[in-house]
């Protein structure tokens, strides 16, 4: 049934009767209907997209404070590259240098991880950058930090090479010598004094009482404990390692014994005159890799620069051996 209404009519300014249809008022309902549903679909779409739910806005501050951390961690990861850096610095051009090894190479110190697919599960991410960088500093460090200790591991081995070479090294004088007086003969062409030519003398000759304490000049091991027909007479010989060995001949007596380990300043026996001696000394040779080498040369921890320039000077004297 159709609802009467009424309608002012501008034209003929009177009030005219209207009859609205249902049909006419249902596409009125249906109009307003649908403007609200659009009007509630924009302000849901509004919302949803401009206005944070609390669990967003919790989810927004652990995100945040994940950036924070990582912004913080990239700052801690930049800090340990730079002692990283120095500590590679410190091995190649310090500790590397005094134990005579070559550098790592800058190859190996920078080796890199695969292809560029190795990040590629960290992409796609709405902070994928900051993930990416950091686990990227995090590899390259451990590559780093791991040559780094393998490197000091080999300079540890060296270092202790190094120490047991230099306690090794024949170094003092093997008498007591303060005043460089008891050298009756030294290195190189001498007369011999039995048949009275010249003859290479392959050691030095100290000059001293009988039982005179006799030192063994490095650490090492005595491999010669025994009586030379040769002419040594007694006489002890002593590997120190690193193709270092040392005799000591015309001794009047022995404290060591074959095999025994000796420590540079240890007495190993005493001043004699037994052998092909004119006189009561002490003939000391120093041998490098199997040859004969002058042992003034290693007497670096006995003598000052100015006592070995006086020895170099005396020692290229003419003069008769003892032996």
């Amino acid at each position: 049934m159709a609802k009467v209404r009424y309608h002012f009519n501008t034209k003929s300014l009177k009030i005219e009767k209207v009859k609205v249809t249902f049909k006419q008022r249902f596409l009125r309902l249906l109009s307003v209907v649908a403007t609200g549903m659009v009007f509630a679909a924009v302000v849901l779409l509004f919302a949803y997209n401009f206005i944070e739910s609390p669990k967003e806005r919790i989810m927004q501050r652990e995100i945040d404070q994940y950036k924070l951390q990582f912004a913080i961690l990239n700052d801690r990861l930049d800090k340990v590259q730079a002692v990283v850096s120095d500590l590679q610095d410190r091995d190649d051009n310090i500790y590397r240098v005094i134990f005579e090894s070559e550098p790592i190479p800058s190859s190996v110190r920078k080796a890199g991880f695969g292809g560029t697919d190795r990040y590629a599960k960290l992409e796609g991410f709405r902070n994928s950058d900051i993930i990416v960088n950091t686990t990227r500093k995090l590899d390259v460090l451990t590559s780093q930090l791991y040559v780094q200790s393998k490197s000091f591991d080999e300079v540890f081995e060296l270092a202790k090479r190094k120490e047991e070479l230099i306690a090794s090294i024949p170094a003092i004088q093997p008498v007591s010598n303060s005043d460089l007086r008891r050298i009756g003969s030294y290195f190189g062409y001498r007369t011999d004094p039995f048949y009275k030519v010249t003859k290479f003398h392959e050691g030095i000759d100290f000059t001293a009482p009988v039982g005179t304490d006799i030192y063994v000049t490095g650490d090492g091991v005595v491999t010669k404990v025994e009586y030379s027909r040769s002419g040594y007479g007694n006489c002890i010989v002593v590997n120190h390692g690193f193709g270092y060995e040392t005799l000591y001949a015309h001794l009047s007596k022995m404290a060591v014994k074959k095999g025994q380990k000796v420590k540079r300043g240890q007495v190993i026996g005493f001043v004699g005159n037994t052998g092909k001696s004119t006189s009561p000394h002490l003939h000391y040779e120093v041998h490098k890799g199997g040859r004969a080498v002058d042992p003034i040369n290693f007497f670096f921890n006995d003598i000052t620069p100015e006592e070995y320039a006086l020895m170099i000077e005396l020692s290229q004297r003419p003069s008769q051996t003892l032996d």
